[in-house]
């Protein structure tokens, strides 16, 4: 009989070894929201800055991107490194053992806690390529533009800290669920407020052969090629889909690959701990779990010129609407595609009665990736929460893109038919409720 590693191993996942701040800490300055989030609102990140002072911080270990066009950024990258060195020697981060840590996050937007397993992926049987039909894939199109500054971060870095949250297709609920159920018998890590009004978060350690040969029966049982073809009528089991953090993964990957193709042959180079990457799983069903979509913010936007080249567009129909009008249409279900365009000056709603593409994000992004094209001074970001896209839509020169919610029902199954999503299509709650950064694991031998 299969030992539940051996189980494990099949389904892409390791037991890992979690560092995690030593007794006394102040958790709440320790744990930061992931780097993507506020990346046009820097005063965010200044403020955390303030926030945590000197203490040890998550903050001073990763890259917050709204600074990845500094000119200081290899210097920042330097600090980092150093900073992951010294907390190692100074025993800021302590080992607590090898196991799985159920996650517990409950924030003020949610009536029901989101549920996560803290584990470790094989990057062997990920894949990011366009078409990849590997265990573990993107939902989203991996732009490898953006690989490079954050695989200079992760080359030569001791530690990994994870805001990579993985998605099951488990209905039945037999994989995360089970463990929660029975989160009284576990040992208690960690149970913190966290900043910025960003909710609670509670960890138990997951270890010995009961509860880990629960977890592997489980992901076998997921993965097993005959039901999955009874399901979806395809080959090639797709167990894991990324929900968030999709380059990050991506670039855990290239840099495994650096590494395996200089050290080829060399003995125990399969088991070197970068093949790894630590992550978040969670079940796509988890009523804690909520699906929205990502925004877009264009700067230096001329609103005329914007609004009449999308009024040529296609089969596309503008219209004055009043901010709750405008955003209620958008968020009711409706064959075609809608949008809400917010600025200075007012909001209109946009339709697409016959849109070709199978979701609005594919209608929208067509049309933005042209005009950009032809707009060069006009930049671009992504913005998840409804807040901050009506912020940063206010400002003058500015112009904000509200989207309609996803269908996370049938998201598994448009990724196994279509491929991956249009880029920057949904997120996972909105940005206070991303994942922050409390669990690392070492990288380097």
């Amino acid at each position: 009989m299969a030992s539940f590693e051996d189980k494990l191993a099949l389904a892409g996942v390791r037991v890992p070894e979690v560092r995690l701040p030593a007794r006394g800490a102040d958790w709440e300055a320790w744990a930061v929201v992931a780097c993507d989030q506020y990346s046009s609102e820097r005063e965010y990140w200044e403020g955390v800055k303030d926030r945590i002072g000197g203490k040890p911080s998550t903050l001073n270990l990763i890259f917050p991107e709204c600074y990845l066009e500094d000119s200081d950024k290899d210097e920042r990258i330097l600090r980092i490194q150093a900073a992951m060195r010294d907390y190692l020697d100074r025993g800021v981060l302590e080992s607590a053992g090898e196991g799985f840590i159920l996650v517990e996050r409950r924030t003020p937007f949610e009536a029901e806690p989101r549920k996560g397993l803290m584990i470790a992926v094989d990057l062997e049987k990920y894949e990011y390529g366009k078409g990849s039909a590997s265990l573990i894939r993107p939902t989203e199109g991996t732009i490898v533009e953006r690989l490079p500054p954050r695989m200079k971060i992760r080359r030569g870095a001791p530690l990994e800290l994870p805001h990579i949250m993985l998605l099951i297709d488990d209905p039945g609920r037999t994989v995360i669920e089970p463990v929660y159920e029975a989160r009284e018998t576990l040992k208690p890590i960690y149970d913190f407020e966290l900043m910025t009004g960003s909710g609670h978060v509670r960890g138990w350690q997951v270890r010995g052969e009961a509860a880990l040969g629960g977890i592997a029966d489980a992901l076998t049982r997921l993965a097993d090629p005959a039901a999955y073809k009874r399901k979806y009528g395809k080959d090639g089991v797709l167990l894991f889909a990324v929900g968030d953090g999709n380059h990050s993964l991506a670039t855990a990957k290239a840099v495994w690959e650096e590494i395996k193709g200089a050290n080829a042959g060399k003995p125990g180079i399969e088991r070197h701990p970068a093949r790894w990457a630590l992550v978040e799983l969670v079940n796509i069903y988890d009523e804690g779990l909520p699906f929205h979509p990502i925004h877009r913010v264009l700067f230096q936007a001329d609103e005329k010129t914007f609004l009449a080249e999308l009024a040529a567009h296609g089969d596309c129909r503008v219209e004055e609407a009043s901010k709750a009008a405008a955003f209620a249409a958008v968020d009711e279900g409706a064959a075609e595609h809608r949008f809400a365009i917010l600025t200075a000056g007012g909001t209109r709603l946009v339709r697409f009665p016959r849109p070709k593409a199978n979701l609005a994000a594919g209608t929208i992004q067509e049309f933005l990736d042209g005009y950009l094209a032809r707009h060069p001074g006009t930049g671009i970001d992504y913005i998840h929460g409804r807040e901050s896209l009506e912020t940063l839509a206010a400002k003058p020169g500015n112009l904000g893109i509200y989207l309609p919610p996803i269908d996370k029902a049938g998201f598994f199954g448009t990724v196994i038919r279509d491929g991956v999503m249009p880029r920057k299509t949904f997120s996972m709650g909105e940005a206070p409720e991303k994942r922050f950064y409390i669990e690392a694991r070492k990288i380097l031998p």
